[in-house]
């Protein structure tokens, strides 16, 4: 009987190509999995381990992303890293739950909710890169993080976006830095996640780190790209993905 766990040597090599994209598109507006993810269920791999190996090469690529807008003084570490832990409890919990639990209903509610990102990323003045007077201050962000991060663990398609609008509308930020703090909440979600999928025993390792090589080489491009040309170039590419992930969570749903 062929083990699902063994894969075509081919699809190491393919996998790990498309992972350059998916890592380029995810460090300028998040929604790589929206290539990756039925990419990785084509494999044949059970469910599990594909949300686990996926965690792996995210993690990757978003530890670039974040370090590259870090470097380029988006975000201050200092400030950001209590936020960042409430992000990583609250995945660290949706990573424990979906273990055991269902996630369809989130198939019907979620894209709702990334219809209500695009229209708010094309309808509203603040989506540009001046920063604005915040609706909240870093702690009473705090929760939302740990939300957000909540649902990245559990479920995730989207988590980027919602870390993106969030920290736009709520937190003043002009949508770069938005976006450059983005990273570093999802990469506190993606290591939350790792831990509990490879605790279970459900990440393939060596693909893995084969797709994180891709998604990093991905995510050092598209942070560039990123940083130099602004919400000029994330603006549009957030309502792209959010319609797209949209799409794709409504047809995964009537295809059952």
């Amino acid at each position: 009987m062929h083990d699902p766990l063994i894969l075509a040597g081919w699809l190491y090599p393919a996998l790990t190509a498309l992972a350059v994209l998916t890592g380029f598109i995810d460090a300028i507006a998040g929604g790589g999995g929206l290539l990756m993810m039925p990419a990785l269920i084509y494999t044949g791999l059970p469910p599990h381990v594909v949300l686990g190996t996926n965690k792996v090469q995210s993690m990757c690529g978003t530890s670039m992303a974040t370090w590259r807008f870090w470097r380029a003084g988006f975000f201050s570490l200092r400030t950001s890293l209590p936020v960042a832990a409430m992000a990583f409890i609250g995945a660290l919990a949706g990573a424990l739950l979906i273990q055991s639990f269902d996630a369809k209903v989130l198939q019907l509610v979620v894209p709702l909710l990334l219809m209500a990102v695009a229209l708010y990323t094309v309808l509203s003045p603040s989506m540009g890169d001046a920063d604005r007077a915040a609706r909240l201050s870093a702690r009473g962000y705090m929760p939302v993080a740990s939300g957000i991060g909540f649902y990245d663990g559990f479920f995730g398609p989207g988590a980027g976006q919602f870390y993106a609008t969030t920290l736009v509308g709520l937190r003043g930020l002009g949508l770069t830095r938005a976006t450059g703090l983005t990273k570093l909440l999802n990469v506190a979600s993606n290591i939350a996640s790792v831990i509990v999928f490879a605790g279970g025993g459900q990440v393939l390792w060596l693909l893995g780190l084969c797709m994180g090589a891709g998604a990093m080489a991905g995510a050092w491009l598209g942070s560039h790209f990123a940083a130099r040309h602004g919400a000029k170039l994330i603006r549009p590419l957030l309502v792209v993905v959010s319609l797209g992930l949209t799409g794709r969570l409504v047809w995964g749903w009537f295809q059952g």
